[in-house]
């Protein structure tokens, strides 16, 4: 008797995959490098405050102190390496005066006044005043203050008076995550490069010429560097955002655009920011070398009402 032995089956034939693309330049999923501190630097515990961490990289609660109390020399020094380390630093219900928030905001430096927004209770108090009815301005843009100046601010004290019952939160970026997390080849086509900055296009879409005109000479476009060193903590953080930059230096107009465009996005990654509800007498005290930040606005027609004081910078190198 003959035994047939049953042929094997087959091999399967791979499907053909079919051609797929998507768009250059976008924002991509896939582990991202998160590093709070700079490379090298060993954590060391704080010995004058609690820190409460509210992002990976970037956002603290800072308790156990009240800002209205004038800050130590070692107090100040812990404080400001808390800033440097979170680059965001959030105190629940101070409740501060004016003058005391100018105050705290002055053991960094001379306070820096900004004739295009509305003034507050002296000229260096910036008033946000927003609601129904209410002179629209918008923040809802990721941005870093004031980089049209030659020497944009080293940081900012915001305190809300008045909170709507939902929304109005404020989010914050860390910039030398998203510089950390460059495909390489950005980040040598970037390097030493600079690009201008320019205050007409971040007000220009609310005030008109009349208002503008006259500040032209006060605020000539700028260079700065596209990947900014911080002075303090050593750090490569991207120094580019939507409001104020315009242009690279030296590179065509759409090849500058479309680099542009890519590196706006890096502020939108959510592994990057941190997200701040806020209470009445509230502080956020925020290094703006090191981030951008937008505020949320979704709580038209409710009001909400803060001030804003701003600490004199260095030019960025």
């Amino acid at each position: 008797m003959t035994i047939t032995t049953p042929a094997a089956p087959a091999a399967p034939v791979p499907a053909q995959l079919r051609e797929a693309r998507i768009p250059e330049d976008g924002l991509y999923e896939g582990r991202r490098l998160l590093r709070r501190l700079p490379e090298g630097t060993e954590e060391r515990p704080y010995e004058h405050f609690e820190v409460v961490p509210q992002g990976r990289t970037i956002g603290a609660e800072i308790r156990g102190i009240d800002l209205s109390r004038p800050l130590t020399p070692v107090l100040r020094e812990e404080l400001n390496r808390a800033l440097l380390e979170w680059k965001v630093l959030f105190f629940r219900a101070q409740h501060l005066t004016s003058e005391a928030q100018r105050a705290f905001a002055r053991n960094w430096g001379e306070l820096e006044v900004n004739p295009l927004l509305a003034g507050g209770s002296s000229p260096d108090v910036v008033l946000f005043d927003k609601g129904a009815g209410t002179t629209p301005t918008f923040e809802n843009v990721w941005h870093t203050d004031v980089t049209f100046r030659e020497k944009p601010a080293l940081g900012a004290v915001l305190q809300l008076r008045e909170v709507p019952p939902s929304g109005g939160d404020t989010m914050w970026a860390d910039m030398a995550a998203a510089y950390d997390n460059l495909p390489q080849s950005v980040k040598d086509r970037i390097d030493g490069a600079t690009a201008v900055h320019d205050f007409i296009p971040g007000f220009i879409r609310f005030y008109g010429p009349e208002r503008l005109v006259p500040l032209q000479d006060e605020f000539p476009p700028v260079e700065h560097p596209v990947v900014r060193t911080h002075p303090e903590s050593g750090r490569r953080m991207l120094f580019v955002n939507t409001s104020f930059t315009t242009h690279i230096t030296g590179m065509d107009r759409a090849e500058s655009d479309r680099l542009l465009r890519f590196l706006f996005q890096q502020a939108h990654v959510p592994e990057y920011q941190v997200r701040f509800r806020w209470q009445a007498g509230d502080i956020a005290f925020w290094d703006n070398r090191a981030t951008q930040h937008y505020a949320v606005d979704d709580y038209v027609p409710h009001r909400r009402v803060a001030e804003r004081v701003a600490i004199a910078g260095d030019r960025p190198y």
